[in-house]
């Protein structure tokens, strides 16, 4: 196992000038020795070309990659001693699930005793016990990709082992069953694990640190609680939480806040100064309050889901929509009725230049 700093940027194109010609802009991070970590982002957004320049696979346009302070920008995958698993299971259809998975260890002249400990303690882990002496060929999908993820594993030396979307081909109840198990084997065998999803479920479910990226950009690193409390950046509001952070322009107006032609009294114990701001606030935060309420804005209901668990409402403050998580328990307003919404509270965020303002 290592700890990973990564202190580069890169650039598919020569001679970058403008941030639109970088796929990494240039960052510095660490990944802790042992840790389990998610780069999350849409497509496009640099985490696979990141995932590459660790494994060693690409070579970063300029800086360095160092394993525990040793400089391995220009080493093999081999010489890293990375395992890399990719969203499509990369197996051997004419061998046994055994032999597939003590292919890495043999390839190393691992003691044979030794590969047959290893392969059946993460054949167990992986419940694949009972299939082991099955050819790969006959094997679904999911299981493929258990081979996979297996043989990434077996290897108790390596330093890292890297996840390319491995559950994308995977059905959804097969996914959650198997990040399950990775989140198990990683508290079992401690290893550094790296995982690249655009799914924030499985980020925020796998991962103790996860990394949120867009536009070739790391915009937040931290724990499922502090990206969904305290997002660093309006897109980590956006891209975190279903639906995600609610955004409503505002001016700081002497002592208070304007919004939507309506002014507030400013939060007790915050202070913004003078300008232009965005208010940021979860759907989980926001309730229906008493009209002329401190803190709460007239809104008009356009749309009220009964989820079961929840009752969604949708309502626009003048041009903005604003979307509510109210309780079960809640009086459902109908479309076309005006409702005073709460939207300051200690939940509230406030942004400037899309950044947080502390």
């Amino acid at each position: 196992m290592a700890r990973i700093d990564l202190d580069l940027a890169h650039a598919y194109r020569p001679n970058p000038r403008d941030d639109s010609d970088y796929a990494l802009l240039p960052l510095k991070m660490s990944f802790e020795d042992g840790g389990a970590y998610a780069l999350l982002g849409p497509s496009g957004c640099g985490k696979t070309t990141m995932l590459n320049i660790m494994s060693g696979l690409l070579v970063p346009s300029r800086g360095s990659v160092k394993f525990d302070g040793r400089d391995v920008t220009h080493a093999t995958p081999q010489a890293r001693n990375i395992a890399q698993v990719f969203q499509f299971p990369v197996i051997y259809d004419t061998m046994t699930v055994a032999e597939n998975l003590a292919f890495p260890l043999r390839n190393r002249k691992v003691p044979q005793a030794q590969i047959k400990k290893r392969v059946g303690e993460i054949a167990e882990m992986l419940e694949m016990s009972g299939q082991l002496n099955q050819r790969a060929a006959g094997l679904a999908a999911d299981a493929k990709q258990k081979i996979s993820l297996g043989r990434g594993l077996v290897r108790p030396d390596v330093s890292a082992v890297l996840f390319d979307e491995p559950l994308t081909v995977i059905d959804p109840h097969l996914k959650w069953q198997l990040r399950r198990k990775l989140k198990q084997i990683h508290h079992e065998l401690k290893l550094t694990l790296i995982y690249v999803t655009h799914d924030q479920v499985e980020a925020l479910t796998f991962a103790d640190q996860v990394v949120v990226m867009t536009r070739g950009k790391a915009v937040q690193v931290g724990s499922a609680d502090a990206l969904f409390e305290r997002p660093q950046h309006t897109f980590v509001g956006h891209f975190i939480g279903s639906p995600g952070m609610n955004f409503l322009p505002v001016q700081t107006v002497g002592d208070g806040l304007q919004v939507a032609g309506s002014t507030l009294a400013m939060p007790a114990g915050r202070e913004l100064p003078q300008g232009d701001f965005k208010l940021g606030v979860r759907p989980e935060y926001v309730t229906l309050a008493g009209a002329g309420d401190p803190g709460a804005l007239p809104a008009l209901v356009t749309r009220a889901q009964d989820i079961g668990t929840h009752l969604m409402l949708t309502a626009t403050i003048g041009a903005q929509t604003l979307k509510a998580r109210l309780g079960p328990e809640a009086a459902a307003p109908q479309p076309g009725d005006t409702v005073w919404l709460q939207v300051l509270g200690p939940h509230t965020c406030f942004y400037k230049n899309e950044e947080l303002v502390a």
